[in-house]
């Protein structure tokens, strides 16, 4: 089992998310749990490229401060909505044997979607938290509608399992399958 943390970089985690303060203290909270519990923690940054504020040495590209890497945890940079595609997590996770992911983090309507249905497509069991995936308002869907849609429509039952927070703890910890 390991700890997918996909795109919570400085550019993107602020206030305007949904439930932003929710989003914060539940990553905050599973991060932690994982550390605490030999579940690795894995960081995906996007590389939206050059001229945006969100390319790779510019300081929107680097992970949100409260979500901030350990020196030996991994990160892995995409420059598409896919963590998987072309960024070696694909070869590292099957060099390791993981059949279990916990996916978290921005946004719900775009990385997060890629993350959880290119995972399953993997062959991976995708686990997902609820309130540890957010998004913005879009011009189609207010981000409630988007984070509700995904979590609770499309994924749920297809692609992953969308538990609580605390059921996620409960596995990361053992006592939960």
């Amino acid at each position: 089992m390991i700890l997918l943390l996909v795109d919570a970089q400085k550019e993107i985690t602020n206030e305007r998310l949904y439930k932003f303060r929710e989003f914060v203290s539940t990553v905050k909270m599973l991060i932690k749990t994982a550390r605490e519990n030999g579940v690795e923690v894995i960081f995906v940054r996007h590389d939206d490229g050059v001229g945006t504020p969100m390319t790779k040495g510019l300081d929107g590209f680097e992970m949100y401060e409260g979500f901030a890497p350990e020196r030996d945890e991994k990160i892995f940079d995409k420059t598409v909505n896919s963590p998987f595609k072309d960024t070696g997590l694909a070869e590292y996770l099957s060099s390791k044997n993981e059949t279990e992911i916990i996916v978290a983090g921005l946004q719900t309507d775009y990385c997060i979607d890629a993350a959880v249905k290119c995972g399953f497509e993997r062959g991976y069991k995708i686990i997902v938290p609820r309130y540890a995936n957010t998004t913005f308002d879009n011009r189609y869907m207010t981000a409630e509608k988007s984070c509700e849609y995904y979590n609770d429509f499309m994924w749920n039952g297809r692609y992953a399992e969308c538990i609580s927070a605390e059921d996620t703890i409960l596995r990361m910890k053992g006592l939960r399958k």
